[in-house]
């Protein structure tokens, strides 16, 4: 059975000279004895107590501001476990670890096998050039890091980001899911697929 836990920690989000204080959805996922961890943000103790001695496998970073990414070398350290992103957000986890690299690349159709589940790595690019999403389908789940939200899509307004392009990713990607499916979202609330396909329309209006 497919376990899942969610922390939220709190810190800072900072890009293009500005810093916003901001809580974060970290997701942990598996089952009683392993764990991948989605979005290692800004305090790993607490994440380490969410894992509760269950081994990490890995830390997958849905792209890399660095409220998503900047408790990612400790946790690593502590656990062993490696750190995953995809290379076309290499240039935001530089700006924090400019002297650390990434352990392995994520790319769209990768799968990630934990406690017996599988989820399917979706590249839906947009807020960052690198943004990706975790689809777990056994439980009609999708990890949506910082493309979608409740409520409408990320944010487009700072550096490497497109409104037409996170708008392309979540049609093409995201709306092409089950509508029941669950969105774990990486800040706030979760939703349901069909209740933002809904607003599509809207959306595209309001960036016209």
């Amino acid at each position: 059975m497919t376990r899942i836990d969610h922390v939220i920690t709190a810190g800072v989000f900072s890009l293009d000279g500005q810093d916003f204080d901001v809580e974060n959805n970290v997701w942990i996922i598996g089952d009683d004895d392993e764990a991948i961890v989605i979005d290692a943000a800004h305090d790993h103790r607490r994440i380490l107590e969410g894992l509760a001695g269950r081994k990490l496998r890995a830390i997958v970073c849905t792209h890399g501001h660095n409220d998503h990414i900047n408790a990612a070398a400790e946790l690593a350290d502590e656990t062993g476990a490696p750190i995953l992103l995809h290379p076309e957000d290499a240039m935001l986890w530089e700006v924090v670890y400019p002297d650390r690299r990434i352990d392995d690349s994520l790319a769209d159709g990768n799968r990630i096998v934990v406690g017996g589940s599988e989820l399917s790595i979706l590249h839906t690019p947009g807020h960052s050039p690198g943004g990706c999403c975790l689809y777990l389908p056994s439980e009609g789940l999708v990890f949506s890091g910082d493309t979608l939200f409740n409520g409408g899509p990320g944010a487009t307004g700072r550096s490497f980001s497109s409104y037409d392009l996170i708008l392309e990713s979540i049609e093409e990607r995201l709306f092409s899911l089950p509508p029941e499916t669950i969105v774990h979202t990486g800040h706030g609330d979760s939703t349901v697929i069909g209740d933002e396909a809904r607003n599509l329309e809207a959306w595209k209006n309001a960036g016209s």
